[in-house]
């Protein structure tokens, strides 16, 4: 994953240049010597010094948005008023951070007038961030030092929920088939997901992943092959002839993405059993790609797929799953679904499976491998995007603890043990009520206050279970 890009907006007081530029050239340099550095950690900086004017402001912001920034990271270098970046700022659909900061980490008995002007941008900050709020323009505020512990970590967090949000509304979504009859909620108007999220779709047929697989390079089929056979434990039912099914399969799923230049797909079995030259369902590729960090969702959600994108890009690995079967004994639930599930993501102590279903869920030429993925034991986020009254976005976010259960030979699909936060019962009924759809994504760590941020900044309500 490729940092985020972060225009530096430093200001300070026209004012001042009255009485000559070293102020200004000192505070650039503390800002190329110490803050950029510091967030080179989590960001990709751009900083092309100070501006205490209306228009190098609107210079800076325009030159930023050329640039492919992700966000804006304001910072008072010294007290500059608001008017001359309110503009720009109110224009700008960049997402804003004010970063409350100074060089000065304390106020003793060598206080001075140096130090005073050289660290008064607190009521800068102030200044602007009134305006903006009157003004409706949405930011974030930080207040940190450098010398502070964790003086980044809410700016990395920003800075990554910008860059997600940003790739959010430049997705391209696929959907394989149609979605599956019947499942209303991940029901979608596709206009509607394009003007507020900025997702675009595009329709998908069998014929086409036939034809793909049909295609497929030998050498690249045999190569294929070779990577399961190091990779993975195969089971000692499953031969060369259905390893090979399934490595076409996947090529016929990677031309896809590739050619159309996918973040995401999503495909629907019951699309694939009615045409009857399919050989093999795609569930290895499926799990493999999600390990790239290719977003998916099941039966032809789109819903799901952009969820699963939207995670990832925010703490990868994430992987799409649903909750199956409540363990009320051992206060848990049991994540799975039919084949899919992302490998990277798989406990490191245990070999990854591959495993062959005994019937397969739909009529197909070869029989259908998965990759019985169980994921590492520890923190995690369990997270939904979803849909609520009147067409608002809502993500809804939990923490979990994934349990040290599994993989068990006897089940050939994707399994793993979570651990809710508090009681499953209360879990799963405010997660129903939450409006929580069967569909969701999981990610390692605590992704909560990233999630937050994003929801913001897509224009959606974020809900916490």
């Amino acid at each position: 994953m490729s940092k985020p890009k972060v225009g530096l907006l430093g200001l300070t007081l026209e004012f001042y240049e009255r009485g000559g530029p070293e102020l200004r050239e000192g505070r650039e340099r503390w800002v190329r010597e110490k803050v950029a550095p510091a967030l080179e950690a989590v960001a990709e900086v751009r900083f092309d010094g100070a501006a205490f004017t209306r228009e190098a402001v609107e210079a800076r912001v325009a030159e930023f948005e050329a640039a492919g920034c992700d966000g804006i990271c304001v910072i008072l270098l010294t007290y500059s008023p608001s008017l001359i970046a309110a503009p720009a700022l109110q224009r700008t659909r960049l997402p804003i951070v004010v970063w409350n900061t100074q060089e000065l980490f304390a106020v003793d008995e060598s206080y001075d007038s140096a130090a005073l002007i050289a660290n008064h941008g607190v009521h800068g900050t102030h200044d602007l961030c009134n305006v903006l709020s009157r003004a409706a323009v949405d930011f974030h505020y930080v207040t940190s030092h450098l010398d502070d512990d964790s003086a980044t970590v809410e700016l990395a967090d920003f800075f990554a929920a910008a860059a997600a949000a940003g790739k959010l509304r430049r997705a391209r979504l696929g959907l394989l088939g149609y979605p599956f009859p019947g499942m209303g909620d991940f029901g979608l108007d596709t206009t509607h997901m394009a003007t507020t999220l900025g997702c675009a779709w595009e329709a998908v047929t069998v014929s086409e992943y036939v034809r793909r697989a049909a295609e497929a390079d030998a050498g690249d089929v045999a190569g294929l092959v070779g990577q399961y056979r190091e990779s993975y434990e195969i089971a000692a039912d499953i031969t060369d002839q259905e390893l090979a099914a399934t490595a076409r399969a996947e090529l016929a799923v990677r031309g896809i993405v590739a050619d159309r230049r996918l973040d995401a797909l999503s495909y629907q079995f019951l699309a694939f059993g009615e045409d009857e030259r399919v050989e093999t369902l795609p569930f290895v590729a499926a799990s493999r790609m999600m390990a790239e960090g290719i977003g998916f969702g099941g039966e032809g959600d789109l819903i799901s797929a952009a969820g699963t994108c939207l995670l990832n890009w925010l703490c990868p690995p994430a992987s799409f799953s649903e909750i199956f079967t409540i363990d009320f004994a051992g206060n848990a639930v049991l994540l799975s679904h039919m084949g899919e599930a992302n490998a990277a993501m798989h406990r490191t102590d245990r070999t990854l499976r591959l495993v062959k279903r005994p019937s397969g869920i739909v009529p197909t030429r070869a029989a259908q491998l998965a990759l019985a993925t169980t994921f590492a034991p520890g923190p995690a986020t369990l997270m939904a995007l979803t849909l609520a009254a009147g067409g608002q976005w809502r993500i809804i976010a939990a923490p979990i603890t994934v349990e040290d259960f599994g993989p068990l030979d006897q089940l050939v699909t994707p399994h793993t043990k979570a651990a809710p936060a508090g009681d499953v019962r209360d879990f799963l009924t405010a997660y129903a009520t939450a409006g929580g759809p069967h569909h969701l994504a999981v990610c390692f760590g605590n992704a909560r206050p990233r999630l937050e941020m994003a929801s913001r900044l897509i224009g959606a309500e974020y809900w916490e279970v």
